[in-house]
């Protein structure tokens, strides 16, 4: 069975902290890429909802798939985010879609300003 890869941005990763069903099929058999940055808002999302040792748990399963942030990435991340200002992304996003663009992997999202992009995979 060949495993897929995906970036997982915030929205993705929350999903599957909350149980969604339509995530089911990317919380096992594929490799997930992320930042520390993503698992810095998905602890902020589940400790105002269900508390610190919820967010523990999942910000703990899922750090050892987080990746550094080159200087580049910053920099092309911050000329994306200038050229999409109408779509309101966050810096955070804007830097996930460019490491998946670079990484030539799937930006997994179910953000609505993504629908539709080049490189996305989309699930609400």
């Amino acid at each position: 069975m060949e495993i897929k890869t995906f970036f997982f941005d915030t929205y993705a990763l929350y999903e599957i902290a909350i149980g969604n069903r339509n995530y089911a099929p990317y919380a096992k058999n594929v490799a997930i890429v992320t930042t520390k940055l993503n698992l810095m808002e998905l602890f902020y999302g589940l400790l105002t909802k269900y508390g610190e040792n919820v967010a523990d748990k999942f910000y703990n399963r899922f750090l050892p798939y987080c990746i550094g942030i080159p200087d580049e990435i910053i920099k092309r991340s911050a000329v994306f985010r200038a050229a999409n200002k109408k779509k309101g992304f966050s810096y955070i996003d804007c830097i996930g879609y460019i490491l998946s663009m670079e990484l030539k992997i799937k930006f997994l999202t179910g953000d609505g300003a993504f629908e539709n992009m080049p490189n996305v995979e989309f699930v609400k």
